[in-house]
């Protein structure tokens, strides 16, 4: 359609395990599925949205690129790099009036959590303040407030787990 207003980059895969028995074709996998998409999406769609003199991207990250996470040591790094990225393309995009903000997801009910099982979900659920699991429309939700909040919003990370962490 000529432009884009919002990026949305929305991708993520998981390894759960120890480290050492992660494969290089697990952790290359996981780099390119969790933060080189994210690289080449926000690539693609930069000079759209200079063009534009505006524009919002929002990652959506993880509680776990926040406070690092046992047995997903890289899926934690993945989403610390988005973390990272995050505050540091929105500094360079600024100027341009071009936002950049992540969401931190804590546990959310989607099909990258169906491989744990119940008593596992249960026991993250007793952990979580909300006494839940969030939902990808709270994600959602929240992805379109940041596309309506004030222009002076970019470089944040915004935790969204039911006060987890």
């Amino acid at each position: 359609f000529g432009g884009i207003d919002v990026l949305v980059n929305n991708a993520g895969i998981s390894y759960i395990g120890l480290l050492q028995d992660m494969s290089s074709q697990d952790w290359e996998r996981m780099l390119c599925t969790n933060l080189t998409s994210v690289f080449n999406c926000c690539k693609l769609a930069i000079p759209y949205m200079l063009q534009q003199k505006q524009g919002k991207i929002i990652n959506i990250s993880s509680v776990w690129g926040v406070v690092g996470a046992s047995c997903e040591t890289a899926y934690s790094a993945t989403k610390g790099g988005i973390n990272a990225f995050t505050r540091a393309l929105a500094k360079e995009l600024a100027p341009s009036r071009i936002r950049v903000n992540a969401i931190a997801c804590g546990v959310i009910d989607t099909d990258m959590n169906r491989c744990l099982s119940e008593e596992d979900l249960e026991a993250l659920r007793r952990e979580i303040p909300a006494d839940r699991l969030g939902t990808p429309r709270e994600v959602a939700a929240l992805a379109l407030q940041l596309t309506q909040s004030p222009g002076y919003l970019t470089g944040q990370v915004i935790t969204l787990d039911g006060g987890f962490i």
